[in-house]
């Protein structure tokens, strides 16, 4: 019997996309919210003894988590034989360290918040930096889903002679991956960060690859300002035309119309995140992952 599977508001897309690849049945539920704002979960499926899987992607986190976490628990008081979570996007995991006086590594305290509710874990390309790997804070399985076969499929057939170039020192694990799987050259570039929405950016010696088309790679864009900043640095560079490639376009506030108009030439992410940037399609590599879980928990 196929595993249930249930879309919070926003990851229908995804959702479908899952089922299509193979492997799962669609779940039927009601969700809504009480005049009050409390959220109600019902499912009109029956749950009892099946493996249910929840899909949220974690973006904007605050407005979802409680909704995810009660249906989660709806979930195991009506029978269901585990409950797993496909989190595409990943939230909570860049404060991994206390960086001023005061602060807490929230990465942790969410972590056990979501290892409380659901069984297992599956994501994409989290934000891993001084966490090495999620199960540092996370105490369930999870599996992390690489993005650069993907983003390199991506660019390797629709970008002429790229070089990669990451916006920052962080961003080099994820362009070096891609990088190899294409065979094409890839730089950082380095970040001074002066507030949220402030940052500096200072392009290397770019003479070899000014007949390659720069390719920004990233791993999240968020305000987009490092990405603005990259952009300006490397048309002062007399590089053409970049394209921008993220693995989560989060894009807050006016980021991705600031990104279009710092000049370049398109946008791609991946589907982890509901836009209109994300095209690359991550759902078969995701149900891989959760196949496998669900075959390991089942053994």
């Amino acid at each position: 019997m196929k595993p249930l599977l249930f879309a919070l508001p926003g990851n229908e897309a995804m959702a479908a996309a899952l089922c299509r690849a193979g492997g799962f049945e669609a779940g039927r539920w009601e969700l809504r919210s009480f005049p009050d704002g409390e959220s109600h979960v019902r499912f009109l499926s029956e749950v009892g003894g099946r493996e249910v899987v929840l899909v949220c992607s974690l973006d904007r986190p605050d407005d979802k988590v409680v909704r995810l976490y009660l249906a989660a628990w709806v979930a195991r008081e009506l029978g269901a034989a585990r409950v797993g979570l496909v989190a595409p996007y990943l939230a909570y995991m860049r404060q991994d360290a206390r960086f001023h006086p005061g602060e807490g590594v929230t990465a942790k305290h969410f972590a056990r918040l979501l290892s409380s509710a659901v069984d297992w874990l599956v994501t994409v390309d989290p934000h891993l930096h001084r966490i090495a790997s999620l199960d540092q804070v996370y105490s369930i399985p999870a599996r992390v889903v690489p993005a650069a076969p993907e983003l390199a499929r991506w660019i390797g057939a629709r970008v002429p002679r790229p070089v990669l170039v990451g916006p920052d020192e962080e961003s080099a694990q994820w362009v070096a991956e891609v990088a190899a799987v294409i065979g094409c050259p890839w730089i950082t570039l380095r970040k001074d960060r002066h507030g949220d929405r402030e940052v500096t950016v200072s392009v290397p010696q770019m003479g070899p690859w000014r007949v390659c088309t720069p390719v920004l790679v990233d791993d999240i864009a968020s305000t987009g300002r490092t990405l603005v900043a990259a952009v300006a640095r490397i048309r002062d560079a007399g590089m053409g035309t970049p394209v921008c490639v993220v693995v989560h376009p989060l894009f807050a506030g006016d980021a991705y119309q600031a990104l279009l108009g710092a000049g370049v030439e398109k946008i791609i992410g991946t589907n982890t995140v509901a836009h209109p940037s994300g095209v690359i399609d991550m759902a078969e590599a995701i149900c891989s992952a959760a196949g496998e879980l669900l075959a390991a928990g089942a053994a």
